[in-house]
């Protein structure tokens, strides 16, 4: 069974350490059922040293998941 409030209070913190380093640039933060991750998506494209600082700020494991549609993605796995 998917424990969804752990998965709101994780979204919660993404916000969070995303508008702290970044600023408002969050298109979609949403839960993957089939990959059991949680899947950011960002307004713009940033550069991989960027992602990396950004990947290293998030309280869980965070992935550099390619380019969507508006922008780099991240996969977080829980």
């Amino acid at each position: 069974m998917t424990d969804f409030d752990s998965i709101w209070r994780t979204q919660d913190e993404i916000r969070t350490v995303v508008n702290a380093v970044l600023g408002e640039y969050i298109w979609n933060l949403a839960y993957d059922e089939k990959r059991s991750a949680i899947v950011l998506e960002l307004t713009k494209y940033l550069e991989e040293d960027t992602i990396s600082y950004l990947c290293c700020q998030f309280p869980i494991s965070a992935d550099y998941d390619g380019i969507g549609s508006h922008g780099s993605t991240i996969a977080f796995y829980i």
